[in-house]
């Protein structure tokens, strides 16, 4: 149905999460994958580990080159890599800041500048940024991290608009609050984890957190040729939550 068979994918920061996921649904579906990460996954067939940290300049070009040699070539990048940050902008410093964007904003571009000459030779070129709901929703304590994707969005749509002339198709999905280590970790962190998830989850429209699982398939089927005639397109993935406001108040 995704019609990945064959397809020569990127995907950053497949160590764990939504990467790992990602990394995964595009072996099930027959892609091959080179999985960047500062701690990627372990080997297996289909999955070519790459030690690749996407604010290191050097890193990055000798990263591409590795995955491109490893499969003669690449036709689908997956910008994932991100970090997250709380805070109103009173409270993150400008260091923290320049962190978040180096590695939510500018990792794209490295990424999207090393891999773009390898997309031109492809027949099935394809670019799939993750954002996030707050890209266009403005939730509290989130302003440095919303900030970052936000341009994550914009950056999707010039992307999109620039590369039209190659064919290569660029979209970008945006997830709402997913079930992954970086939120379990979050949760972890507050005075009761198990009432601070149930307050989660009672925010959600749909009644639960999203999966990583759920976001993989979406980012799949962008990049694979059965969305031949989709680009600068943003995929909501939040449960309902920018859609619609649940009985009693506002989902967020």
């Amino acid at each position: 149905m995704l019609q990945l068979k064959g397809l020569r994918a990127v995907i950053t920061g497949a160590g764990s999460g939504i990467g790992l996921a990602t990394a995964e649904t595009f072996v099930r579906e027959g892609a091959l994958v080179a999985a960047l990460d500062p701690k990627p996954p372990t080997a297996r067939p289909g999955i070519v580990p790459i030690v690749c940290d996407v604010t290191d300049d050097a890193g990055v070009e000798a990263a591409v080159a590795a995955a491109a040699r490893e499969w003669d070539g690449i036709d689908v990048l997956v910008n994932n890599a991100g970090i997250g940050a709380d805070g109103t902008v009173e409270d993150n410093e400008i260091d923290e800041w320049r962190r978040v964007f180096d590695v939510n904003v500018f990792g794209m571009v490295r990424m999207s500048k090393a891999c773009l000459p390898h997309l031109r030779r492809s027949p099935h070129p394809a670019v799939v940024n993750t954002a996030s709901i707050v890209s266009w929703t403005g939730l509290p304590r989130r302003a440095c991290y919303g900030a970052s994707k936000g341009a994550v969005y914009a950056l999707t749509l010039a992307m999109a608009a620039d590369c039209a002339g190659d064919r290569i198709r660029v979209n970008c999905v945006c997830p709402g609050t997913v079930d992954t280590p970086w939120v379990g970790r979050l949760l972890d962190a507050a005075d009761d984890p198990a009432a601070a998830r149930a307050r989660l989850v009672a925010r959600q429209p749909i009644g639960r957190l999203g999966t990583a699982e759920e976001i993989a398939v979406a980012i799949a089927y962008l990049a694979s040729p059965a969305a031949g005639y989709v680009t600068g397109s943003a995929l909501q993935i939040d449960g309902g939550t920018h859609g619609f406001q649940v009985p009693g108040g506002v989902a967020r």
